[in-house]
């Protein structure tokens, strides 16, 4: 990318991490390992790359954390890595797309975490787009059916709301924690969850296989470390409607791999509803600065939207 525009390189590197956080789903599922086992093994294999990458540019020599940041970066592991594990979950529940679907309700959760906690304004323009997508939420929940072509199971859709919920209050929390280099910040929480998930490899030991284990690398390696770095050197450079924009392409790439891999064929409802709540959560929209503050670049990739440039 050495002879691209300064406005081309971000765009790609957006683009490329938002492709490939719709193929993670078909990753979870291709391993065959257990959620929490996935969530542990994308922690610790996603954490140490991260914190190499960040010792290798020198941030660690300059990190001095107080108290309350080790305190707010570990609540915010335990929401992060709890929304990992839920929406795992979910995949085999209901199916990728439905849950990458209902997952993206997260960006209108966290307004209204912003407005409960932080005393932030709620606008009619807030409260219209979340009844359109929780309406959409429940067209899905009563039309959708997964790969078995039975109706999906109303606990996946649950979990993938808990997910967006968890992943909500990752993000609410990282908002208190702008000085820290998101790079760092997302390794020191993975650490968290690696240490938080190794005591469930008891009950849900890694895969016995050596694909399995690959695809578990894979997780770890492209769509945790490689998607990071490539989510933090871009989106601080792009105007919060491109981001809004190119968000898309993460749902669309989920129900295409759904659709071609696994012979998901959605309905017509159900493609209504994914219409309804993708539109409401992701379309871009005129904030106020506070609000644009809460929700930009609010997603399930990351943990904040980054200020800094890397």
């Amino acid at each position: 990318m050495t002879n691209l525009s300064p406005g081309t390189r971000p765009l790609l590197q957006w683009s490329a991490a938002m492709a490939l956080s719709g193929t993670i789903g078909a990753v979870v599922l291709e391993s065959g390992a257990a959620a929490p086992t996935v969530a542990f093994a994308r922690c610790l294999v996603g954490g140490v790359l991260l914190l190499l990458w960040s010792a290798a540019r020198g941030w660690l020599h300059t990190w001095r954390p107080t108290r309350r940041d080790v305190l707010l970066a570990v609540l915010g592991g335990v929401f992060l890595v709890g929304n990992w594990v839920l929406l795992f979950a979910s995949y085999a529940l209901s199916s990728i797309s439905v849950s990458t679907v209902v997952y993206h309700t997260q960006p209108l959760i966290l307004v209204g975490l912003a407005a409960a906690f932080l005393g932030e304004k709620v606008t009619k323009n807030h409260l219209v787009r979340a009844g359109i997508a929780f309406g959409g939420v429940a067209l899905i929940s009563l039309s959708a059916h997964g790969e078995d072509g039975k109706p999906v199971r109303l606990a996946g859709i649950g979990l993938a709301l808990g997910a967006a919920l968890l992943y909500a209050g990752a993000s609410f929390v990282a908002k208190q924690l702008t000085h820290i280099r998101p790079h760092l910040l997302a390794a020191v929480q993975c650490a968290v969850g690696a240490v938080l998930l190794a005591p469930a490899l008891l009950l849900t030991p890694l895969p016995s296989t050596t694909s399995g284990l690959l695809w578990l690398v894979l997780l770890g390696t492209v769509h945790t470390a490689l998607m990071y770095v490539l989510i933090y050197a871009s989106i601080g450079k792009l105007p919060t409607t491109t981001v809004a924009l190119l968000s898309y392409v993460y749902p669309v790439v989920a129900v295409l791999v759904d659709v071609v891999a696994y012979g998901h064929r959605p309905g017509w409802p159900e493609l209504v509803g994914m219409l309804a709540v993708l539109a409401a959560a992701l379309a871009p929209r005129r904030t106020t600065r506070t609000a644009a503050n809460v929700t930009r670049g609010s997603g399930p990739y990351g943990t904040r939207t980054p200020v800094r440039r890397s």
